[in-house]
């Protein structure tokens, strides 16, 4: 119920927020800051996702939890998008975001409200519903003799050649 609330509640902000600053600022000034907020969330998606990408790659390679630099990569990217948003409340929250340690605290909030369970694989290989499958296998003789005839014509498309 509280997300129908907001989702109805943020353009309402948003206008609010427009006529309000709006006002006070001026309309050349207003659109100048949303423009500005935007190219510069643009500016931030463009770069950001190589970054986050490399420090994915050197945190595994150092054999490191990769989650916090994931987290944090889609944190920025998030403000990103908020920034590219037209609004003055959603430029506020995107910039809100690029702070590093308001990432870091929410991150660690988030962190302390997911329970990560281990489970240990003992035994033969299960599917997600439970069914063990089962296989026989059954050796051919390689012999000339035994194999088919060769097949002549295009590749059946079923096989890689």
């Amino acid at each position: 119920m509280w997300v129908f609330v907001l989702f109805l509640a943020w353009p309402l902000i948003e206008i609010a927020l427009f006529v309000t600053l709006g006002g006070a600022l001026g309309l050349w000034l207003t659109l100048l800051i949303v423009l500005g907020s935007g190219m510069l969330g643009i500016a931030l998606l463009r770069g950001h996702g190589l970054r986050t990408a490399e420090r994915l790659r050197r945190e595994m390679g150092a054999l490191r939890d990769p989650m916090s630099p994931v987290a944090d990569g889609a944190l920025v990217m998030l403000a990103a998008l908020l920034l590219i948003l037209p609004g003055f409340l959603t430029d506020a929250l995107g910039l809100l975001l690029l702070i590093p340690p308001v990432r870091t605290g929410l991150i660690a909030l988030l962190a302390s409200r997911i329970r990560v369970v281990q489970t240990r694989q003992t035994g033969p290989a299960r599917r997600s519903d439970g069914i063990v499958i089962d296989g026989d296998f059954v050796e051919l003789d390689t012999d000339a003799e035994s194999l088919p005839p060769s097949r002549s014509g295009p590749p059946s498309g079923w096989t890689r050649h």
